[in-house]
């Protein structure tokens, strides 16, 4: 304030000399203009300060007032962006909520379209591939980039994330930059989401979580039927999602990768690093079918028909003793407006098995040092899977708005709203980010005792820190190998529509068409890229 009133005087003192000797004049209002000042958004009203100048030698006390600053247009004014994702609620729900914030500070409307997940990957490839361009943002599975990014159908965002003040992509954990954002070298999607399978548990019916499969399952047999939330109606001992067409395909991995990938990620659990043979037709696939067969027994009545949603429901509400799911539940568990089970539940890196697939022989061996070198101190081998990769969003490279797209998704991921919304079980959205597994803040304003949210960020950063993490499929066409081959067999088998080793052989004998088909060398060479990410 010194300053500006000093500024003031000097220049008044020089325009006093300049006059010399003029008669005594009579005080004089002196208005003083300020230039205009831009704004985003804004509109400021006219400000008005009293300041004391010199006129003439005499003191006189002047209002001077600043005009009201110019209205510039928001950045985006007039731009609509289309944005394709799933139906959710979960994923669509935040882009949703944070649209109208975004259109506030831009001026950019957010449309968010929304299909069924089993619909999203089709849905966008043949609007991209027809011209049609519909849709100038997707919001979808990391895996499919491939497939779109072959054709020039995404944007390539290389030189715009590591130059974004606003993203700050370095806070993106490793892995996540590099196996959910990134493909040969180059940077297509922005992550908004970071997924691992994990095991949930009520900590006030099991004091350890189960460190093997054998021990969830007699665990879950161990509470099946009984009350668990106090209201006398039977509960469940496990409760999974088993839904064809819902995401359902991706818990066969969670549990066969314990018995068939023990020398660490490179060494993958869905096909030999040879000769592309697929992983689906051995004792260790084998034993995991056996397992969730096992498991599908375990739950409500009509567990072939829920998907995660339902499953969620259940465990929040206290019906369920065990769960397998990706970072969902623990937000959820502390939301007092659904759950019963608030600081009673604990999360854990995915179980284990002593047994796993020589790949020599390819029978199960018991675990030693050179066929698990990465094995717990009981000789256990943990497989942790990193399904999916996390919920990301990339730019058509054919929109007309581009760079509010791309702003859009970049908001999304900034620390400021990420950090709230993964704490948040609505929205789907897991940790990815340094900060969101550093700072506790946010986790504790959310509801989260320190001992679960330190429980809870564990689990996870044990499953990304594991030598022997499993990676999820990301070659050409992968969406046909999981979701419509493997999805298929697995609900067929889970109905009694067909057996175990029609199941195995169904799955083998199509992946390797497919294969085929693209070509073996190629598909191998694509397998082999991703087994390398950095994490």
């Amino acid at each position: 304030m010194k300053r500006h009133l000093f500024t003031a005087l000097g220049l008044v003192m020089a325009l006093t000399i300049a006059l010399g000797a003029c008669a005594t004049p009579t005080p004089a209002t002196i208005i003083q203009t300020a230039p205009p000042v831009q704004v985003t958004v804004q509109v400021q009203v006219p400000v008005t300060s009293v300041v004391t100048q010199i006129v003439a030698g005499t003191p006189q006390t002047v209002e001077v007032t600043a005009p009201p600053p110019t209205a510039q247009p928001a950045k985006y004014a007039g731009v609509t962006v289309n944005v394709l994702t799933f139906t959710g609620p979960q994923i669509a729900e935040p882009l949703q909520r944070r649209a109208p914030d975004f259109e506030k500070l831009t001026g950019a409307h957010i449309n968010v379209i929304t299909v069924p997940f089993s619909d999203l990957y089709q849905k966008a490839l043949t609007d991209f591939s027809t011209g049609t361009n519909s849709y100038d943002a997707l919001v979808f599975d990391p895996q499919w980039m491939a497939d779109f990014i072959a054709p020039g159908y995404l944007e390539d965002l290389s030189d715009k994330v590591k130059n974004d003040p606003t993203l700050q992509w370095n806070d993106i954990a490793p892995f996540f930059r590099d196996f959910s954002a990134s493909y040969q070298g180059k940077v297509y999607a922005i992550p908004l989401d970071g997924d691992f399978h994990m095991i949930y548990y009520r900590t006030d019916l099991i004091q350890t979580p189960p460190n093997t499969w054998d021990d969830y399952v007699k665990l879950a047999q161990q509470f099946q039927g009984k009350d668990l939330n106090g209201d006398g109606v039977p509960d469940y001992g496990s409760c999974i999602s088993m839904k064809r067409g819902a995401q359902a395909y991706w818990w066969i991995t969670s549990i066969a990768s314990a018995f068939i990938q023990s020398q660490g990620t490179s060494q993958g659990a869905f096909f030999t690093t040879d000769t592309m043979q697929p992983l689906t037709n051995n004792d260790g696939f084998s034993k995991g079918l056996d397992i969730l067969q096992t498991l599908s027994k375990l739950g409500p009545p009509d567990l072939l028909n829920d998907d995660v949603g339902a499953t969620r429901g259940l465990f929040v509400t206290g019906r369920c003793a065990l769960s397998m799911d990706w970072g969902d539940i623990g937000p959820l568990a502390v939301d007092p407006t659904q759950s019963k089970v608030q600081d009673k539940v604990g999360a854990a890196i995915l179980p284990g098995s002593n047994m796993v697939l020589d790949r020599t022989s390819m029978k199960l061996a018991q675990c030693d040092k050179t066929l698990c070198p990465y094995m717990d101190a009981s000789g256990i081998n943990h497989a942790p899977f990193a399904s999916y990769g996390g919920w990301t969003g990339v730019v058509n490279n054919a929109s007309k708005v581009k760079d509010a797209a791309y702003d859009f998704l970049v908001y999304m991921s900034a620390p400021a709203q990420s950090s709230v919304d993964v704490t948040l079980g609505k929205t789907g959205f897991n940790p990815y980010r340094l900060s969101h597994f550093q700072n506790l803040a946010p986790w504790l304003a959310s509801g989260m005792s320190e001992k679960a949210a330190r429980n809870y960020l564990g689990a996870i950063e044990d499953s990304l820190n594991s030598p022997n993490m499993v990676l999820d499929l990301r070659i050409p066409q992968n969406q046909y190998y999981q979701q419509t081959v493997l999805d298929t067999a697995i609900a067929d088998f889970l109905a009694g529509q067909i057996d175990k080793p029609t199941a195995m052989k169904q799955i083998t004998d199509q992946w390797n068409a497919k294969t085929d088909e693209l070509g073996r060398d190629k598909q191998l060479a694509a397998y082999k890229a991703t087994l390398g990410v950095q994490k």
